[in-house]
């Protein structure tokens, strides 16, 4: 097991990127859809290529997860953000369906990408048929396997389904999405030819994706970083989302994911037009000594509670609970307001997982070396889901 680091070291390792791989970051482009300069107060919107695929894509893109307010995706199509994520079981299939009307003026204009949970190939296509109909569209321009953490999940029959759909015209480029497991994911992301990886990036990992990052630039595949404000909005930290929202905390958090050029785009969760408002400004700056010392100090706040699916847990539970991802549940419970889709993750979990109660150990061999109580955490879990 690696030795644990000091939270501000990752943070200062992140920032100590080689100047040659900054150099090496294309000079920003303002979006290259608008036909006129921008209006004066007009937003800032800078693109970069997604790897090989060669589709221009706004810095910030739109997660659109949580999203239940069509108007705000509209506005931000509007504005000129160019990338929207969504994924067949999001909003239990309803999410699509928003997301399908809220662009309909702006499809060719944009790029579209949705995830498939399917175990087969078979399954696989059939969801992505059930994409198509719900977002009323005939084609996306990137189509990912979802929430795999292992290279075996990438099976030879779902990238088969991948390419037949592109062979089709469903597809243009073929991605997957990984929350865990990265290093395994990313080598077989690269084996198998994917073009893009979806994958879990943010302040709290410090330099340790770094090299995987570089990697999957060097090999031509398109980077696009998620759960880049490290755990949301939480309603029970309502009042200090307040507080950095205000300092600029959650704006740092975004514009430290966009430091490197290895990231192509984000998709951070956007709920309203204020915090669409405040991730615009993520492309108008870069990323400051200022914006560190806000992210050391979230660091500590946060440190309790937030895992960052550094995967140096996976295998320690003996009652053989998948730590990180019960705590990637709660998160989306506590932090994204989003209880029931949380508690769905949970209960989908094998039962004899689900029927564990840490409360019944007398004592927990989990440690995390970042400083997670994954003890008390798993509990509230099971408290919360079970």
């Amino acid at each position: 097991m690696s030795q644990p680091r000091s939270r501000r070291e990752f943070i200062v390792a992140g920032l100590s990127l080689p100047v040659a791989a900054e150099a090496a970051l294309e000079s920003p482009r303002v979006n290259p859809l608008a036909d006129a300069p921008a209006a004066p107060g007009a937003p800032v919107i800078r693109t970069r290529t997604l790897g090989r695929t060669g589709l221009e894509v706004s810095e910030v893109g739109f997660g659109c997860m949580i999203t239940s307010d069509a108007s705000v995706i509209t506005r931000a199509a509007d504005l000129g953000i160019s990338y929207f994520d969504t994924a067949r079981v999001y909003q239990n299939g309803n999410n699509e369906r928003l997301v399908g009307a809220a662009l309909k003026g702006h499809r060719k204009n944009i790029v579209l990408s949705t995830k498939a949970k399917g175990g087969t190939g078979e399954e696989a296509l059939a969801e992505l048929d059930k994409s198509l109909t719900e977002l009323g569209t005939d084609h996306v321009e990137i189509w990912y396997l979802h929430g795999k953490s292992s290279a075996d999940a990438i099976t030879d029959d779902l990238r088969e389904a991948q390419e037949k759909a592109r062979e089709q015209g469903k597809i243009r480029f073929a991605g997957v999405s990984t929350h865990s497991g990265h290093e395994e994911v990313v080598a077989a992301a690269i084996e198998k030819k994917l073009d893009v990886v979806l994958m879990t990036y943010n302040f709290t990992m410090g330099d340790r994706m770094e090299p995987l990052l570089a990697s999957l630039r060097e090999a031509g595949l398109g980077v696009v970083a998620m759960k880049t404000q490290a755990g949301g909005r939480s309603d029970e930290a309502k009042a200090r989302h307040e507080r950095l929202t205000a300092n600029g905390g959650m704006l740092a958090a975004l514009k430290w994911a966009l430091r490197t050029p290895n990231v192509n785009t984000t998709v951070p969760s956007i709920t309203d037009m204020a915090m669409l408002d405040e991730n615009i400004q993520a492309m108008a700056a870069p990323f400051t000594p200022a914006d560190e010392a806000l992210l050391t100090a979230r660091l500590e706040t946060i440190r309790p509670n937030y895992c960052s699916m550094c995967g140096e847990c996976e295998g320690t539970c003996p009652k053989g609970l998948p730590v990180a991802d019960v705590l990637r549940y709660l998160t989306y419970a506590e932090g994204y307001g989003q209880f029931a889709l949380g508690r769905d993750n949970f209960l989908a979990l094998p039962r004899e997982l689900q029927d564990v109660r840490c409360v019944d150990c007398t004592s927990c061999p989990v440690r995390c070396p970042h400083g997670v109580q994954v003890t008390r955490r798993l509990r509230r879990a099971q408290e919360l889901f079970a």
